[in-house]
């Protein structure tokens, strides 16, 4: 179950070598392989198992190609060659061949870009378990702080905007009284009316907030490459990339240009199907919704920021529980702290003999004293705990300031509303 969790699936056929015909199934992607299981109920001429048979199964580590060719046995095909000069022929892939050949290339790129491709390491210790938590805590928390400091600048500059309205207020309200009373004016018209329309509409034109449809010159949280499709429509699949940005959320193609941008606002909800894969959600009324679906085998670091910065939006769906209680690492991974939420679980019980008889004390006793934690790992576990306290602390401190300066943004959005009202009504009676 671990392992053959599938990601992805679809229908299509098998060319078998040996007995020269194409059979109909399913290919499967799960984390590690690729799968190919032939139809139940026919397709092999032998009687087939309740789940189908396995006519192929490879692992991702092993695929040296994927391309899309045609040949003189099909129209097209999709064709992946493993070590050994071995070629796997699929076709009749539905949706379409495109769309398939962008997911397995993504997780097998991913898989090649990784820092090693070595089988699963001896298992941890105590300690190293330990470490492995706190270390997924603390980047947890670095990745909170992040956004954090991206709220607090955006807080900044609005405290910035706003001590410039109350100074173009200021010079309003003395261009308004010098207007009321002009002390050497004594008929009715003011010849420098035009001049000061043209000064509000500027003064105004000031005070305007840029467009928020743009997100060039924000940081970036996060990016990470991914295969984006937009609804149902899977068979429009394509590669490009997810970006998290402190005000928006954008989807990118391989060239860089832009697919979609939800605003930080605009999203309604994002829906994660498994540790690969999420759809994101903008509801409208009267008018067909926006969906895009994007998958990623690092979809892992994008998630992290999602439940920072969509918190009640972000929910899991039944798929997500299947994944949840599987230890296994994304493909392309090095970070085993994920996989050590539910190792800590099963390390949980401790086996002590009650009593030991006096002649196998010798032989278990350094089992029994064996300390489950080292001088080492103790002393770096010290440290970790201490750089993570810092963490929180810096965390609440900059909640502190930003709830103060929300304070002095609602006072002073308060007296600058007040100010346009009374300008608003003196140049009306100037009018």
């Amino acid at each position: 179950m671990s392992r053959d969790t599938p990601i992805h699936s679809w229908s299509g056929s098998y060319y078998v070598n040996g007995e020269k015909r194409w059979v109909s199934g399913q290919l499967t992607l799960t984390r590690t392989a690729v799968r190919f299981t032939a139809e139940p109920s026919g397709g092999t001429g032998g009687g087939a198992g309740v789940g189908g048979v396995a006519l192929a199964s490879f692992p991702l580590s092993r695929i040296v190609e994927i391309k899309m060719e045609s040949s003189s046995f099909i129209f097209s095909a999709l064709t992946v060659l493993e070590h050994g000069n071995v070629k796997h022929w699929f076709g009749s892939l539905r949706p379409c061949r495109a769309a398939v050949y962008h997911v397995l290339e993504h997780f097998w790129r991913e898989r090649l870009l990784s820092p090693g491709d070595a089988p699963p390491p001896a298992p941890l210790s105590k300690g190293q378990e330990l470490i492995g938590l706190v270390s997924g805590a603390q980047r947890r928390l670095a990745d909170t702080g992040r956004v954090l400091d991206h709220q607090g600048e955006q807080f900044d500059n609005m405290m910035q905007g706003l001590d410039k309205i109350e100074s173009d207020l200021g010079v309003a309200d003395k261009l308004l009284s010098e207007l009321e009373s002009p002390p050497w004016w004594p008929f009715g018209k003011l010849p420098w009316r035009s001049q000061q329309e043209a000064k509000t509409a500027a003064v105004a034109a000031a005070k305007a907030p840029p467009p928020g449809g743009g997100a060039k010159g924000q940081r970036v949280i996060s990016s990470v490459p991914a295969v984006v499709w937009r609804g149902e429509a899977a068979a429009e699949m394509r590669p490009g990339s997810l970006t998290l940005t402190p005000s928006c959320m954008e989807l990118r193609d391989a060239g860089g240009r832009l697919i979609h941008r939800f605003l930080r606002e605009e999203v309604d909800d994002v829906r994660v199907h498994n540790p690969y894969q999420i759809s994101v959600r903008q509801r409208f009324i009267g008018k067909p919704d926006v969906c895009f679906r994007i998958i990623s085998a690092k979809m892992a670091e994008a998630l992290s920021v999602l439940e920072v910065q969509y918190k009640k939006k972000v929910e899991l769906t039944g798929e997500y529980s299947t994944f949840q209680a599987t230890p296994s690492t994304t493909p392309g991974s090095t970070d085993s702290a994920t996989s050590l939420w539910g190792a800590g679980a099963h390390g949980s019980d401790t086996e002590v003999p009650v009593e030991v008889p006096a002649g196998d004390l010798t032989q278990l006793q350094l089992h029994v004293l064996q300390p489950a934690v080292t001088e080492a790992e103790a002393q770096e576990l010290k440290q970790m705990l201490l750089q993570l306290k810092s963490l929180a602390l810096e965390a609440e401190t900059e909640l502190e300031r930003q709830d103060e300066a929300l304070d002095v943004l609602a006072s002073s959005s308060d007296r600058a509303t007040m100010s346009i009202d009374k300008h608003t009504r003196r140049m009306r009676k100037l009018l």
